[in-house]
Parts: structure tokens; C-alpha cells; sequence
């Protein structure tokens, strides 16, 4: 028995020893392999981090921690304007590549990043996330007119609605003295108007700045999801069944805003149903002299060609403005906002130019309309250097070298390797905004314009505030002043014209009917970078200003 023992045990150990053989066999194969890449790769003597050398986790880690935007600077400031981020995730800061990666016909596609943001149905119809250029093209033609500027403007009536709703929870703000989460109040705001345009009817968060049905919630849930499982975007579809299984993460909210936008369809084709029943005309605005909005707009093209509009395209809008249309033009009215009260000069000055512009009659109280907002320089200034200094978006745009590769800032990138600009890193560019490029100065753009010549061409060329999305990334959006960029190339925000017409109506009438006062005024600007920067204290007390 003894010996039997001891037989067996021998065995046993003899097992373990070769098991332990066989993983130190694996593990320095795969350090040989990897060292042999690395020393033939063309790309080793690409400096940056030594983590990032291994995979994507050093990547993964730090993007997980919601800075992103800032420890992209400081990496390019230290290593210069190719950093390795991740095995094969170049973060470049150089205006040579938005000439060559994102410019109109480039065959740089989206990366695999773009995966985690679409459902994991390949047969479901997309626009932001869809890797497929010709397709995402072709999609975008089908409802390009209807975010035209000329479009949009005769939903001024629904943006002026939710703006007086706005005054009015800020003037009850400065009756109570109370101190407000700003960011918040503007993101309802901006949740109301696409409400409102899209559906003529207000979700109601202004009414009590609550969350109603949850959707900021599920919204944020969605992005966090999204940012993060990207960064491994073969295994989203197992992870987005186990999160939909459990109700967690970005899965959950994700099928919420799903379920709210089906809800809402069924809802208008109830309605339109019961309406025919009695005789009654379906199509057109809701109310008499209003507009139409997008939803009846999609359902009349519907209707008319079944095949060129289908429903999955209506609801693919309809679902696309809630999340384009609310958070990032939220994060964009909070920078304007905070960068004026930090910069107080910059508030005087816009309310001069206001008060000049009532003096004329050029500028309607209590609404602003949009053509009078376009005649003002200095607010046109003020927010596009708000947008320099606080894109609403904070990651690299990563995009695929196509075959033939390219060869950027003095390296070759073979085909396949991934690449991207982050905005933060553009805009915050001594080289190219000069070195107070991190402050707050919307005189920079009225000197470049009357300056002319190279000077403006270069920050115009590198300016590219990203308007997400769930459409990509924007065009040239021309005004009479200043010519505003919100983004690069052909995969462009088709919904940034709502997002402009909303702030630039807001912002006039809140800083000339109200003062504003930082809670905290000495705290840095606190953000979340879940691929929105959205800011994380902005509290204020409101007063209403004098109008003698």
C-alpha cells in the first residue's frame, strides 16, 4: 500500500513538473515572439510609455480613470507628436494628419472601436458606429436636408419655448438663493429642445431637473459601456448579452433608450391611426403655424418611398437626436458658460456688444433670434474658443491605415495599424494656437480673421470641436463671421446644426437677464471623460441682473 502511495504521488509530481515545464515553454515563446516583432516592427522606435508596448491594457487603465483628454497632452508634450498608447494605437498631434487621415475621400475607416457602439445585431441599421464608408455615406444622403441650417432655423419656436422655461426655473433659482448644479440644468435644457424638435413634445426635464424615465442615467451607462468596451470590441457582443441578461452597464441603458424610442413610434402611429379614423389629417405639423417635426417629417418620407426611408431608418433618427443632440450640446453650453465667469473681461465685453446690438435694434428680447445671434462677432468668438478649450469629446479618433500604409511625422505605418487624433491634443497645440493656447481668449480668432493669411488657415485647418455624434464626425458650418468646424472630413455630425442654433439663441439671453457666481471659483474645471467630457462641478448661485 505504501509503495502504491508513493508511486502515485511520484506520478503526480511528475505531472505538475511538466505542466510547469510547459507554461514557462509558452510564456518565453511568447516573449521571443514578441520581442521579434517588436525589434522588425518599423514602428519600435515610437517612444511612449512602457506598458504601452503590451497590448491594450495600459490604454484600457488610464481611459478607464475618465482623464483621458489631459494625460493625452502631456504625453505628446513629453514624448512629442507620435505617442504609442497601446501595441498598436498610435495617438499622433499634427496637423499632416487630418490632411491625410480624415480628409474627404480618405480610405481610413473607423477602427474596431466604433463596434461596442452599436448593437451587436449585425442586420440593425447605424450611422455613428457603421465601419462600412459607402454605406454610412449613403445613409447620411437620405436625411442630410433635414438638419440643413435652413431647416432647422424654422424650429426656432420650439428652441424658444424651452429657453423661457429655462429663464424662469433660473429666476425662481435667484428668488431662493439656492446654489445649482448648472451642468445639469443645462443638459435638461438641451434634452427638452431635442425632445421638442424631434417629437413636438418636451421630455420634461426642465420641470423639475429630474431624470425622467431614467434616460440621462441609461445615456451615461450607454457611453461608459461604449468607451470602454471598445478598447476590446471583439468581446462586446458576449459582453453586451451578459450585461442584458443581468440589467447592467451600457447593455441595460442602451436597451432602455431602445425601448423609449419604440415607445415613442408606437405612440405617434396610435395617434395618426385614431386620426384617420375620424377623418382627420395626419400629416403636417401638430399645431397650427408650427412646424413639422422630424418624427412626421421621417413617417411623410416613409410613406412616400418605403424603400429609400424604411422604419428602421425613422427609428434609427429618432433614437440618434436624443443622444446626439443632448449631452454633447449640454458639455459644449457649460464650457461657454464657465469659461465667461472664469474669464470675466470676456463676460463684459459679450454683454456690451449685446447691449449695442439692443441699442440698434438688432437684438430681440426676451428671444434672440438666430440670424441676430450670427451678426454678433464677439459671441461668435467667444463660442468657438469655448469649443477650442473644451471639445465635447476627449478620446482619439481611431482610424485604419489602408493598404499601402502612410507615412506620418517621419514613421511609417503599415496597413492595418490603428491611428487618431484626439481634439484635446489638436486644440491645446502651442505650435499652432500659440502658447496661451490653454487659456480662454476669444480675441485669438477675431485677430487671425483680421490678420488673414497663414495664421488663420492653420487654426482654422486644426480646429475641429467634435459634435457627436452618432453621426461622426462634422464639415466646414459657414456663418458670416466666423467659419465654424465641428469636426473632419465626410464622416461629419449631420445634427450639429441643432446643437449651434441652441446655443446660439441660449447664451445671449441667460448672460444679459442674469448673473452668474462660481461656488467654488478657485476649484479646477472637474470633468468625466466617457468619451463626452462632461463636467462634474459646476455649481453657481443665479441673480437676476437689473435692467436699468
Amino acid at each position: 500500500m505504501a509503495t502504491s502511495i508513493s508511486h502515485e504521488g511520484s506520478s503526480w509530481n511528475h505531472t505538475i513538473r511538466y505542466i510547469g515545464w510547459g507554461a514557462g515553454i509558452f510564456i518565453i515563446a511568447q516573449v521571443v515572439v514578441f520581442l521579434c516583432r517588436a525589434l522588425a516592427s518599423p514602428l519600435r522606435s515610437v517612444p511612449g510609455p512602457f506598458l504601452a508596448r503590451f497590448g491594450r491594457v495600459y490604454y484600457f487603465i488610464r481611459v478607464s480613470l475618465g482623464r483621458w483628454e489631459r494625460e493625452d497632452i502631456a504625453l505628446h508634450r513629453h514624448y512629442g507628436p507620435v505617442v504609442r498608447v497601446g501595441a498598436d494605437l498610435y495617438s499622433i498631434d499634427s496637423p499632416e494628419v487630418v490632411k491625410k487621415v480624415y480628409s474627404i475621400g480618405s480610405k481610413f475607416t473607423k477602427s474596431d472601436w466604433y463596434d461596442a457602439w452599436r448593437h451587436p445585431d449585425v442586420n440593425r441599421l447605424h450611422l455613428f458606429p457603421d465601419r462600412d464608408m459607402k454605406r454610412h455615406a449613403d445613409t447620411r444622403r437620405r436625411f442630410q436636408a433635414m438638419y440643413s441650417m435652413s431647416s432647422l432655423v424654422t424650429y426656432e419656436g420650439y428652441v424658444d419655448e424651452c429657453a423661457a422655461i429655462f429663464r424662469q426655473r433660473l429666476t425662481e433659482f435667484a428668488t431662493s438663493g439656492e446654489t445649482i448644479d448648472m451642468a445639469r440644468w443645462l443638459q435638461c435644457y438641451a434634452f427638452d429642445v431635442v425632445g421638442n424638435i424631434t417629437y413636438s413634445t418636451r421630455f420634461g426635464f426642465m420641470d423639475k431637473g429630474e431624470d425622467v424615465a431614467g434616460l440621462m442615467k441609461a445615456l451615461h451607462s450607454m457611453l461608459r459601456y461604449g468607451t470602454l468596451v471598445g478598447i476590446y470590441a471583439s468581446w462586446h457582443p458576449l459582453v453586451f448579452d451578459i450585461f442584458s441578461r443581468l440589467g447592467l452597464g451600457g447593455a441595460s441603458g442602451r436597451n432602455y433608450l431602445i425601448k423609449y424610442v419604440q415607445e415613442r413610434l408606437e405612440q405617434r402611429k396610435a395617434e395618426n391611426q385614431a386620426a384617420e379614423l375620424k377623418g382627420i389629417k395626419t400629416t403636417g405639423a401638430k399645431d397650427e403655424g408650427a412646424p413639422m417635426d422630424f418624427l412626421e417629417k421621417l413617417m411623410i418620407a416613409n410613406q412616400a418611398d418605403p424603400e429609400k426611408v424604411t422604419p428602421a431608418h425613422v427609428f434609427l433618427i429618432g433614437l440618434g437626436n436624443i443622444i446626439a443632440g443632448s449631452d454633447t450640446t449640454a458639455v459644449s453650453l457649460s464650457s461657454i458658460l464657465y469659461n465667461l465667469l472664469k474669464y470675466p473681461y470676456t463676460m463684459d465685453k459679450l454683454r456690451q456688444e449685446i447691449a449695442d446690438f439692443e441699442k440698434q435694434g438688432r437684438c430681440g428680447k426676451p428671444d434672440v433670434s438666430f440670424k441676430q445671434s450670427q451678426d454678433m462677432p464677439y459671441l461668435q468668438a467667444v463660442m468657438k474658443e469655448a469649443l477650442r478649450v473644451c471639445p465635447a469629446t476627449g478620446l482619439p479618433l481611431w482610424r485604419v491605415v489602408p493598404e499601402g500604409g502612410v507615412e506620418l511625422c517621419g514613421h511609417y505605418f503599415p496597413a492595418g495599424t490603428t491611428v487618431g487624433i484626439n481634439t484635446w491634443c489638436a486644440h491645446y497645440n502651442e505650435e499652432v494656437f500659440g502658447p496661451d493656447a490653454g487659456d480662454f481668449r476669444p480675441e485669438r480668432w477675431l485677430e487671425a480673421e483680421k490678420e488673414g493669411g497663414e495664421r488663420l488657415k492653420n487654426m482654422e485647418a486644426y480646429y475641429m470641436p467634435v459634435r457627436m455624434v452618432f453621426s461622426a464626425l462634422e464639415p466646414l458650418l459657414h456663418t458670416d463671421k466666423l467659419d465654424f468646424k465641428f469636426g473632419l472630413g465626410s464622416r461629419t455630425c449631420i445634427g450639429r446644426h441643432i446643437s449651434f442654433l441652441e446655443m446660439s439663441k441660449l447664451i445671449p439671453q441667460i448672460v444679459r437677464d442674469f448673473d452668474f457666481e462660481l461656488k467654488d471659483p478657485d476649484r479646477p474645471w472637474s470633468t468625466e471623460n466617457n468619451w463626452f467630457i462632461t463636467p462634474t462641478s459646476f455649481r453657481v448661485q443665479v441673480r437676476v441682473r437689473s435692467q436699468g
